[in-house]
């Protein structure tokens, strides 16, 4: 079992950043995928970023990519989103996650779903 513990949401201006953190816990030397996914109010969930348990592969939705970094510290057992020029189509609670579900669509690699999930974060970017 793992349990993830998301931390580093707030309210941003648009075009600055931020930083949320992921803590795992549990049988964290299981070697699981792991990433963040977002979902804005009346929105279905949408893929962000993924990264493999080692951080050497990583998947970034086409919305995010340039913007977002996901970053792994297997050492410490957390994953983190970097986010710089944000946008208020950024707004959403934003899910860790663990183990992975990966599906190909028109050439690029996404995450659909997981096993684990954390308790979401709030990220409200302001115009």
């Amino acid at each position: 079992q793992v349990q993830l513990v998301e931390s580093g949401g707030g309210l941003v201006q648009a075009g600055g950043s931020l930083r949320l953190s992921c803590a795992a816990s549990g049988r964290t030397f299981s070697p699981y995928s792991m990433g963040w996914f977002r979902q804005a109010p009346g929105k279905e969930r949408e893929f962000v970023a993924a990264s493999s348990w080692r951080g050497g592969s990583t998947y970034y939705a086409d919305s995010v990519t340039g913007r977002l970094t996901i970053s792994r510290d297997n050492a410490k057992t957390t994953v983190y989103l970097q986010m710089n020029s944000l946008k208020p189509e950024d707004t959403a609670v934003y899910f860790c996650a663990a183990d992975l579900k990966m599906t190909l669509r028109v050439g690029t690699w996404e995450a659909t779903d997981a096993r684990y999930w954390g308790q979401g974060t709030q990220v409200t970017v302001s115009s």
